[in-house]
């Protein structure tokens, strides 16, 4: 999909068999948007199946406005996503102006101020929304614009809606990641224009940041400052890496010459997929398929 003036490009799309638009109401929307992409999934209720996916680079965006108008034009011009009556909707937020507090400390009505530690927030023009991941003990206070908040809530008035931040899917599924996972890996996400990386042994949550890459060097630099952080070894030490990385890409050339043990991450393991999905890399798009974790 992509429309006249060519502001949103559809990348990739995927459709199970069973998706029945006549089904919405037992079905989950996953929706993550950004200022340069937007990721879409369904996601059956009754079994855990995704059914629906797709993934749009978003062009030429210079205000928040901006993105709220596309995204409107886009959804209005959608077959299903523009539906009001999901059994769920969860939106997840990407952005940098977020901050983790453990729950036992934290207090609603102080989030704007723990939020001013990372970043500034225009309170004309945001919220300022908190979400708790309830099994690992730990809040995300974020930002939101108000535009996008409203017109969300507006949308989906008759479904369940959630609002939460890219981070707290991450470290959700890291941390279902971890519990399996043999050993002490550090866990990274290759977004575009950033990397998230965590560390969670066990499932049991020790680290979690992400960081903005400006050049090429940086995406080696963070992984290394945060295995020298968590006390992790060059040599010895396993890397699992998702996202927009390949084994033929550059990215993983580069990492392979500083940190040995590097290899690829699976699905989350809650979902279950159909062939159609074949052709998607196990480790990509870890970040959107997490949200349903919440």
């Amino acid at each position: 999909m992509q429309n006249s003036n060519a502001r949103y490009k559809l990348i990739k799309r995927v459709k199970d068999d069973r998706f029945d638009e006549e089904n919405l109401h037992q079905y989950r929307l996953l929706i993550q948007p950004a200022a340069r992409d937007l990721q879409v999934a369904v996601v059956s209720a009754s079994d855990h199946r995704l059914l629906f996916f797709e993934d749009y680079i978003l062009h030429e965006l210079h205000s928040n406005d901006e993105l709220v108008a596309l995204l409107k034009n886009l959804f209005e011009a959608h077959e299903v996503i523009q539906a009001g009556f999901w059994k769920q909707v969860k939106v997840s937020i990407k952005n940098l102006k977020f901050i983790q507090v453990p729950s036992a400390l934290f207090d609603l009505a102080k989030a704007p101020d723990y939020l001013k530690f990372n970043a500034s927030v225009d309170p004309r023009q945001e919220h300022v929304v908190a979400y708790e991941n309830q099994s690992l003990g730990v809040t995300t206070a974020f930002a939101v614009q108000k535009s996008m908040h409203d017109w969300l809530e507006s949308m989906y008035r008759n479904s369940q809606l959630t609002i939460t931040h890219q981070s707290c899917a991450l470290i959700e599924g890291f941390c279902a990641a971890g519990k399996s996972l043999p050993g002490s890996p550090l866990l990274v996400y290759i977004d575009r224009f950033k990397i998230h990386i965590c560390f969670a042994p066990a499932g049991s949550l020790k680290y979690y940041n992400q960081f903005p890459i400006h050049q090429f060097a940086d995406y080696v630099k963070y992984i290394m400052l945060v295995m020298k952080t968590m006390n992790l070894h060059q040599e010895s030490s396993e890397v699992l890496l998702w996202g927009y990385v390949g084994k033929n890409s550059p990215h993983y050339h580069e990492f392979v010459k500083y940190v040995k043990n590097v290899a690829f991450g699976q699905r989350p393991k809650h979902l279950s997929f159909g062939y159609v999905f074949d052709d998607v890399q196990d480790h990509q798009f870890f970040d959107l398929y997490a949200i349903d974790l919440l």
